[in-house]
């Protein structure tokens, strides 16, 4: 179990994040970045995962300018407000507080002072932005929603970045991987994955449409790229 430290913005604000710790430190960091329902329970479990592999895990509340402590539940109610304060976040504006959480983590006496920043569907588009403006040392973006309209970034990317898709996702559809393939597919630094059969939110353990073959798989994948890089 982790415990929730307070981040400091640029702007003098603070905001929350979920920190779980590995046994031995000081560690490599990792934040975990979650789909539009936040940083929930689901997505603190995958923190505390990451921490049981070595990782100085961090994940923040997305929506802290919008309305701050609002971790979703995936019920139908959860999903309208989530879908609400979705709407409402400036992603640029949370790409720097999320530059003020990388430097948080890189500067604590329990991280070695490399950083990786990993996402899910909302996560996997701040992800993403992170390659490209942050100054983080490995990226790793799961079926990152709305990336093709800031491909025209792909000339700043700063990190190796690992890429999973669904295959059967109508929120990152077949022609909109085709894009992100055709404009990053080609570079050394960019692993793209594609999982047959699976859809949005593959990797959410216990709630539909979870799949455990594709899960295990992207995870080793993330791991080996973390340990790769960070190490």
């Amino acid at each position: 179990m982790g415990e929730e430290i307070r981040i400091t913005a640029a702007d003098g604000g603070t905001f929350a994040g979920y920190l779980a710790l590995p046994a031995r430190t000081p560690a490599p960091g990792l934040i975990v970045l979650p789909e539009i329902f936040n940083s929930n329970p689901h997505i603190r479990s995958v923190a505390d995962g990451y921490a049981a592999d070595g990782f100085v895990a961090l994940a923040p509340d997305v929506y802290w300018r919008q309305e701050a402590g609002s971790y979703l539940p995936y019920t139908d109610e959860g999903r309208a407000q989530a879908q609400a304060l979705s709407a409402r976040l400036n992603t640029d504006q949370f790409t720097c507080d999320l530059g003020d959480a990388v430097a948080a983590l890189r500067t604590r006496p329990d991280c070695t002072g490399k950083v990786g920043v990993m996402g899910f569907c909302l996560g996997g588009l701040l992800a993403w932005l992170a390659s490209t403006r942050l100054p983080i040392d490995a990226a790793v973006s799961y079926y990152g929603v709305k990336i093709d309209p800031h491909l025209g970034e792909a000339d700043r990317l700063g990190c190796p970045l690992l890429m999973h898709f669904a295959e059967n996702d109508p929120h990152v559809p077949p022609e909109t991987v085709a894009a992100i393939q055709a404009r990053l597919g080609g570079l050394s630094s960019v692993s793209i994955h594609i999982y047959p059969g699976t859809g949005h939110g593959f990797n959410r353990k216990g709630y539909p449409p979870y799949d455990e073959a594709a899960a295990t798989e992207a995870r080793q994948r993330t791991i080996a790229h973390f340990r790769r890089l960070l190490s």
